[in-house]
């Protein structure tokens, strides 16, 4: 983390609120963001906020490149509280979170009854994953709490060229592989990709998707694949590592992405994720490059 070239600036703006100084941090921030929230709006909220928190970690928790900007996570070094924040190469704050951090230890310290490889071919990198809202929103509902997106970055962007055109990210139509051994149980593959990119279909929001039983009460969801590439169908048996479509921008996706969940049943809207116990030893959270 400390090889990060904005990390002097960006672990100025944790040391400055766990010290008080709420109105030189506001200083930091775009002219854009002043235009949301008043000087004394500001500082009251942080003030409250940083009532009874004591420090926060010194390295961040992830380092997560917006193309033109960083998003920064830190949390408290009781872990009850977290801040994000987004900055450009100036050291100008453009977004900043500050939040309460739930947790649920009953299903935190569970795990998948399988070992699961990642679903793709080479590396990429974890855009959304982790135990708590600020580093995986999808926290914040319980059938998709250990869910995880998943993108390819290169030199701190997902994309090359017209960034409104599908063909332009890394990601898009990269083979999806099956996660480990199971059953296909339901797919669709008919919903458009989004076009242009940013454009989301609220309406059917998995898109084009492949579910397979992998037994004992696990399910995953392969998710936002791309139209007309799924290569399985219900009933087919898959192996771990087998090609079974290509990543997309179908469903509510803002750009070519991979979701990848397990749950405990098929009806995922109903189910309930379950964290995913991966090959690889090390836990998986946001602003990890992880190779499949």
């Amino acid at each position: 983390m400390l090889a990060h070239p904005l990390f002097p600036l960006a672990r100025a703006i944790p040391l400055a609120l766990s010290s008080g100084q709420y109105s030189a941090l506001y200083d930091m921030c775009s002219s854009a963001f002043r235009d949301e929230v008043s000087r004394e709006e500001f500082i009251s909220f942080a003030a409250d906020f940083h009532r009874d928190l004591e420090c926060y970690e010194e390295q961040p928790l992830s380092v997560v490149p917006l193309n033109a900007m960083t998003r920064f996570v830190w949390t408290a070094c009781d872990g009850q509280k977290g801040l994000s924040a987004a900055i450009d190469a100036d050291g100008i704050i453009h977004g900043l979170r500050l939040s309460h951090l739930t947790s649920h230890p009953d299903t935190d310290q569970a795990c998948s009854r399988h070992l699961y490889r990642l679903p793709f071919q080479g590396t990429w990198f974890t855009f959304w994953g982790g135990k708590n809202e600020l580093i995986n929103y999808h926290y914040a509902y319980d059938n998709q709490r250990y869910a995880y997106d998943f993108l390819i970055m290169k030199e701190g962007r997902s994309c090359h060229g017209d960034p409104a055109v599908n063909e332009s990210y890394y990601a898009f139509d990269q083979p999806i592989v099956a996660p480990c051994v199971g059953k296909v149980v339901k797919v669709a593959s008919a919903v458009p990709d989004n076009a242009p990119v940013g454009v989301m279909n609220e309406e059917q929001p998995a898109g084009n998707f492949v579910e397979i039983d992998h037994g004992q009460g696990e399910f995953s969801l392969l998710a936002h694949l791309k139209q007309h590439s799924i290569t399985v169908k219900p009933g087919d048996i898959v192996s771990a590592g087998e090609i079974i479509g290509r990543c997309g921008n179908s469903g509510n996706s803002s750009e070519p992405h991979l979701h990848f969940q397990v749950s405990n049943a098929v009806n995922l809207y109903a189910a309930i994720s379950i964290p995913i116990r991966f090959s690889e030893k090390e836990p998986i959270i946001q602003g990890m490059f992880v190779g499949g």
